[in-house]
């Protein structure tokens, strides 16, 4: 008898503390985990903060460039413009299914400035920061890759693109799965546009530098491998009218 009664109180004990145990072990599941860290910012995506202008599709982008240094000059061909053009790179990014290049660009979304919509592209694209032109390289209206042969103004852009002086080179980038990059001399860069309009950016980008830059550009140093720094800095614009828009 006194077997029977102390069985009937510990079976209820085990129920209750495997109750407790599935309990505890089920709310363990359920609570969110810490999200991985991340090192690197995802790229945006999609369109709904992407501003318009009539029909138009708003677009900022950049020239990523850098002086080549060039140690076994004098300091007199140090002087010569064309000797600074010659030394001149710019970066440009590969895109899948293509064999031309392109500069880093895309849409200019409503909660952000020109400027800053630009190096972003430049950053998530190339995977490069540097310092931004205050004065856009010019406006060209252009059609999106994928409205090519559309008829109409269906797929129009109105594009901005800056000059970036690149100071830091990213080893990692948000879309470096789809978009290479590649150093090419200015004047190998031409043949490599896809667009009339990217070659007049590049002529724009030549006659901007020779008229603001002055003895502080030739003596750039080459883009650093560094990932610390903030996104970008601008640059304050040139005297109006300095560089013509198209």
């Amino acid at each position: 008898m006194k077997k029977s009664w102390s069985c009937s109180w510990i079976c209820p004990l085990e129920v209750i503390v495997q109750i407790r145990k599935l309990f505890f072990s089920s709310k363990e599941k359920m609570a969110p985990s810490s999200p991985p860290a991340m090192n690197m910012a995802c790229a945006r995506q999609g369109r709904l903060r992407q501003r318009y202008e009539g029909c138009y599709r708003l677009v900022s982008g950049c020239i990523p460039y850098m002086i080549k240094e060039d140690g076994e000059n004098s300091s007199s061909s140090l002087q010569d413009d064309d000797h600074v053009l010659e030394r001149l790179q710019v970066l440009m990014i590969s895109t899948p299914k293509r064999s031309d290049l392109i500069f880093p660009k895309g849409g200019w979304e409503d909660d952000e400035s020109i400027g800053e919509a630009a190096c972003r592209e430049a950053f998530e694209e190339a995977g490069v920061k540097g310092v931004l032109s205050g004065t856009p390289l010019g406006e060209w209206i252009f059609k999106s890759k994928s409205k090519q042969n559309s008829c109409g103004l269906q797929g129009a852009c109105k594009g901005y693109m800056f000059a970036l002086q690149v100071t830091e080179l990213l080893e990692s980038w948000p879309e470096q799965t789809t978009h290479g990059r590649r150093w090419v001399p200015v004047e190998e860069a031409y043949g490599l546009c896809r667009y009339d309009w990217m070659r007049e950016a590049l002529d724009k980008l030549k006659e901007q530098l020779l008229f603001t830059a002055g003895d502080d550009l030739r003596a750039s140093p080459s883009p650093e491998l560094d990932s610390s720094a903030g996104l970008y800095m601008v640059m304050p614009p040139v005297a109006e009218g300095a560089v013509a828009l198209c």
